[in-house]
């Protein structure tokens, strides 16, 4: 079993976990635990959204190279060398 421990907040931090009771006998530890976990669960939720969005970047870069890749097809002298 874990060993309890106490912690200093100041009265406005307790004023604010106070708030965020959702039954009047819960716990500050039970208040901060389900914070702990919506956090995680919330930096999980927008690493899933940029997995996606990577994702469909990638998609988008490669059916753009595959359109250039096709104007090289059409004729075009590869070795021509532009000058800038």
């Amino acid at each position: 079993m874990d060993s309890i421990t106490t912690i200093q907040l100041r009265k406005s931090v307790k004023k604010m976990l106070e708030s965020l009771k959702e039954k009047k006998d819960e716990t500050y530890e039970e208040i901060i635990v389900k914070l702990i976990d919506e956090n995680e669960n919330e930096k999980k939720k927008i690493e899933q959204l940029m997995i996606e969005e990577y994702k469909e970047t990638a998609e988008e870069s490669l059916k753009i190279s595959k359109e250039w890749e096709g104007a090289l097809m059409d004729g075009l002298d590869k070795n021509e060398r532009w000058n800038y």
